[in-house]
């Protein structure tokens, strides 16, 4: 049981939470949803008391346990001698119970005896989160626990949570998750900082906010209507009349309510790619290893201009290598790539190497873009990213606002090749729409990873190359069913 009344907490005078409440019954599976920044994350690390609010009452029953979206430095982890160690503490599972649960998070080839701290960032998250699967707390809080998983791998833990005895809360951007294996949802609302409760799943809860934004937006409408007639109406009148009057309509402005994130959306033109040939790039028989083991074999890949291709395969198949060779950031041991002269290739990745965290939004767009501040901005606030955040710094962005950040500013240049590395992974589903509505206007070539069917789908790739079985063909109906078993 989750009792919480009057929460309210902020970070850097930044408003997050204001007189919030929510209750959550015994063994409910909860979807915590709401925009990326909105506060999701910290609400969890609240409820486990990893961030102490500025008020509130918060009670909970029984034993609880957290797997953040991704996990960088875990003491517990940094302490363990093994992975044994990490994974059953208290020597209370069998070793078959901890093979088969680091198999169905994928580090079924990982040595029980090795060190956990010489694990990648997924590997680590992974990890924790077999971890917690394991100790079965009586509330498990998950942060984007399929992050990191290829299909399989995501099945299987839907199966697993979808049975879990107990009580979960979830961030995800999994659909199929929230819809599936959800009884309720809350949703932070970053507008009002308050918490949402709605009974249902995922798409019950989207409906029934519709309804309520359908009914804020025509009362927002109403409101302003009578504004503009007030307003009308002064120019009519004596001087102490318009003052009072101007008064009357400046406190009815201030109480106006804020309409949603979705109707606001500001339209942004993006800048024409650099001019390039009609083949801006081509792989011819890349091949890559790192001592005996054999990474990539016989890859061939061409991208035309405008161009989107994807590229498709399990993790641990080469997919980044690749991308690196076709960078110049790493040479291939066979095999060459051709460039056209005036290639430009601007390149996200999960990891965020690119982005200076001690700067502010504003500053790195302008920076980075060459662009005046009436340019940026228009394009940060079309990305979701409103004047109150443009001075925040880059470290203190949710993993999902880097990510939007990120895409921002390379669409803010003028790149005739944009190579996407997992550029969902971190996103919440209004977040995708926007990346995906603008990376649609795009003119120039795409190379797209993502273990995501759906996003994949919307941006139409005309052709894809699926590893690690070195296939490059027309992207079809018919390649789904082969992308959905990898």
């Amino acid at each position: 049981m989750i009792s919480v009344h009057n929460l309210s907490f902020s970070h850097n005078s930044h408003h997050i939470f204001e007189d919030a409440e929510f209750t959550i019954t015994d063994g409910q599976k909860v979807g915590l949803i709401g925009h990326n920044g909105a506060g999701k994350s910290t609400l969890l690390k609240i409820l486990c008391k990893q961030e102490i609010p500025q008020n509130g009452k918060i009670e909970i029953t029984g034993t609880i346990g957290i797997v953040p979206q991704e996990v960088k430095h875990d003491p517990i982890m940094e302490a363990s001698a093994t992975i044994r160690e990490y994974l059953n503490p208290d020597h209370t599972k069998q070793d078959y119970e901890l093979y088969k649960m680091i198999s169905g998070v994928e580090l079924s080839d990982l040595d029980m005896e090795a060190s956990p701290k010489d694990l990648s960032g997924g590997q680590k998250t992974r990890l924790a989160l077999a971890r917690a699967l394991l100790a079965e707390p009586d509330t498990l809080l998950l942060d984007e626990p399929t992050n990191f998983l290829d299909t399989a791998g995501k099945k299987w833990v839907m199966g697993f949570l979808s049975n879990y005895p107990k009580t979960l809360i979830l961030i995800s951007h999994d659909l199929e998750l929230l819809d599936k294996h959800i009884n309720k949802i809350l949703f932070v609302n970053s507008e009002l900082h308050k918490i949402e409760e709605y009974r249902g799943n995922y798409t019950q809860a989207l409906e029934q906010r519709a309804e309520k934004e359908a009914t804020l937006i025509k009362q927002v409408h109403v409101e302003q209507r009578n504004i503009s007639r007030l307003e009308e109406s002064a120019k009519g009148m004596g001087v102490k009349q318009r003052i009072n009057l101007q008064k009357r309509v400046h406190k009815l402005k201030e109480k106006l309510p804020d309409l949603p994130p979705e109707v606001r959306a500001i339209r942004f033109r993006l800048p024409e790619p650099a001019t390039v040939g009609a083949l801006p790039i081509k792989a011819l028989n890349i091949s890559k290893s790192y001592g005996e083991k054999e990474i990539l074999k016989g890859i061939n890949l061409s991208i035309e201009r405008g161009e989107c291709v994807a590229l498709i395969g399990p993790n641990g198949v080469g997919k980044s290598t690749f991308i690196k060779i076709l960078m110049g950031l790493l040479e291939p041991n066979e095999g060459e790539i051709l460039r056209e002269s005036n290639l430009k290739v601007g390149y996200y990745s999960q990891e965020f190497e690119n982005l200076d965290f001690d700067k502010n939004l504003l500053e790195t767009a302008m920076s980075l873009s060459h662009q005046p501040e009436s340019v940026a901005r228009p394009l940060l606030a079309s990305f979701l990213f409103p004047a109150s955040k443009v001075y925040q710094k880059i470290g203190t962005l949710s993993g999902g606002e880097k990510t939007r950040l990120s895409i921002a500013l390379l669409l803010l240049q003028d790149y005739n090749l944009l190579i996407l590395d997992e550029p969902t992974t971190y996103l919440d589903m209004m977040s995708q729409r926007i990346i995906l509505q603008v990376l649609k206007e795009y003119k120039g070539a795409l190379l797209i990873v993502s273990h995501t069917e759906e996003f994949i789908q919307e941006l139409q790739p005309s052709r894809a190359l699926i590893l690690p079985e070195n296939y490059f063909d027309v992207w079809s109906e018919d390649l789904l069913e082969r992308v959905s078993s990898i």
